[in-house]
């Protein structure tokens, strides 16, 4: 089976506290490093599976297994600059920002994730990719593992806000969750 390494963030317990650590190892991640980050704190994973995904809701699943220790997101899911997309192109960030502008190309770059008006934006790898397999006719990667990432970074996310809302805001919610 492939080793699949990523990059959990963790709400909750001090993962540098000794006893947090021994109980991660024995709730199964002993193929995992634990870290802190001005505050934010992680768990970097090597986890062989047959799948990335298989590979992270194992690790979601073991890491909550630890009392008071919750995964909040993964790291990067799916978001890329234009640095990015330019390593994974094989271009220069400035060919990119012209096709984002509409400069250079086809037109139609898909819109960032983060407000277009940003100095630094980022847009999501599959709507990128999807992109250049359509309109400019270049196959980059497997887009359909970058979609399921995304997705189980946004039920993450989702269960993260989802608790500090109250009754009625939980219930629109989950009634807009269900379209």
């Amino acid at each position: 089976m492939p080793i699949h390494h990523f990059t959990l963030i963790i709400d909750g317990a001090d993962l540098l506290d000794e006893s947090v650590v021994n109980s991660l190892f024995e709730s199964g991640c002993d193929d995992a490093l634990v870290g802190s980050t001005d505050g934010v704190q992680f768990i970097d994973f090597d986890r062989n599976a047959a799948s990335l995904d298989e590979a992270v809701l194992s690790a979601v699943a073991d890491v909550e297994q630890v009392e008071g220790v919750r995964v909040v997101r993964m790291a990067g899911a799916g978001l890329v600059s234009i640095a990015d997309i330019a390593a994974r192109t094989g271009r220069t960030r400035e060919g990119v920002r012209l096709l984002v502008a509409g400069a250079r190309g086809p037109g139609g770059f898909p819109p960032p994730v983060t407000d277009p008006r940003d100095r630094y934006r980022l847009w999501r790898w599959s709507d990128v990719e999807r992109w250049f397999r359509s309109e400019v006719g270049e196959e980059i990667s497997e887009v359909g593992e970058e979609r399921l990432l995304s997705a189980i970074n946004a039920c993450l996310e989702l269960r993260q806000q989802h608790r500090w809302l109250d009754a009625g805001k939980r219930s629109r919610l989950q009634a807009l969750a269900s379209l």
